[in-house]
């Protein structure tokens, strides 16, 4: 793997503004794509939670959300050292689950399969529209692809998991109209807590037809916030 600083990504600042998270850049708040999935879930969707929230209780669907939110930036943080060259395998401690997890998408995911990196944790944004943070960009199995890294409970189903091609689609648009890059591929590295590593992967005209989904949801978004 070798860094290109080809692209200058920008600094941003983070702000909760109405309970959502925005991205201010040069001035404007930007939504952020996160923000903009969960204001325009299904109905369908918004019950399936409501329910499982009923059945676990939601004292202990908070102590979940919260134990897995803290386990996903861990992992980040130690692929994204792995990524700067500041990732050390010796100190990988017995009962750190986060850690090994992410050593699951290093060795299953990245290495020998990601050649170039250009950003990461890098800010994307579509000017006027959306803003968010890219886990990883560069060139992967040959081609300029846009990374993201998840950690579950459990194993995953690609049915299940549209909100994840739709970021997918939402980072590489956003890049492609910023850069005038080529970004064609979409994958997701996931791991389970029982290490568990799955992959999943878009590109062309799937790709494509998630960032025009995404761009739906933008548009649906605005009128939802103007009502």
């Amino acid at each position: 793997m070798e860094w290109n600083k080809k692209f200058t990504y920008p600094k941003s600042t983070r702000s909760i503004i109405n309970g959502s998270r925005h991205y201010n850049l040069d001035g404007l708040n930007l939504p952020s794509v996160t923000t903009i999935l969960k204001a325009t879930q299904s109905e369908e969707d918004k019950a399936g939670l409501a329910a499982w929230k009923e059945r676990v209780g939601h004292k202990e669907a908070e102590r979940i959300k919260n134990e897995a939110s803290n386990r996903g930036s861990s992992m980040h943080s130690y692929i994204e050292k792995f990524l700067l060259g500041k990732f050390n395998l010796d100190l990988l401690e017995e009962e750190n689950k986060s850690k090994k997890m992410a050593v699951e998408i290093i060795d299953n995911g990245l290495k020998n399969k990601l050649s170039e990196i250009w950003g990461a944790e890098a800010t994307v944004y579509y000017p006027g529209k959306y803003a968010g943070t890219a886990d990883c960009i560069g060139v992967y199995e040959g081609k300029e692809t846009i990374l993201d890294f998840k950690q579950s409970n459990k194993p995953k189903k690609e049915e299940y998991i549209e909100d994840y091609f739709l970021q997918l689609g939402a980072y590489s648009l956003a890049h492609n109209t910023v850069y005038n890059s080529r970004i064609i591929k979409g994958v997701i590295l996931l791991c389970t807590v029982d290490r568990l590593f799955q992959d999943f992967k878009i590109e062309g005209n799937e790709l494509i037809n998630y960032q025009n989904k995404f761009l739906e949801k933008v548009e649906q978004f605005h009128h939802l916030i103007k009502r």
